[in-house]
């Protein structure tokens, strides 16, 4: 039988989880958009789309660094659930 701790544990776990797979790529292109934004200030270039493809480029470069992790834990996540289902189901 679930109750309401159990069920806010589950969403807590989960936003953690969120952060943490999705922390990676947020942080690169947020750290490249600043650089191209700086090179950008430097060299009085004020093109608005130039900063899309380096951020794109860090961002598939970063999931396929960070990817084995990010499938690890969606994995651990998915398999805990499933394990305690039945916790969970009346």
């Amino acid at each position: 039988m679930y109750n309401d701790i159990s069920v806010m544990s589950i969403a807590q776990e989960m936003f953690i989880l969120i952060l943490k797979v999705s922390g990676p790529m947020l942080l690169l292109s947020v750290v490249v958009g600043l650089l191209v934004s700086l090179i950008q200030t430097a060299t009085s270039i004020q093109e608005q789309t130039l900063t899309f493809i380096p951020k794109i480029t860090s961002i598939m470069i970063a999931i396929l660094v960070f990817g084995p992790y990010i499938l690890h834990q969606l994995l651990k996540f998915t398999t805990e659930i499933f394990s305690n289902l039945m916790m969970y189901v009346e």
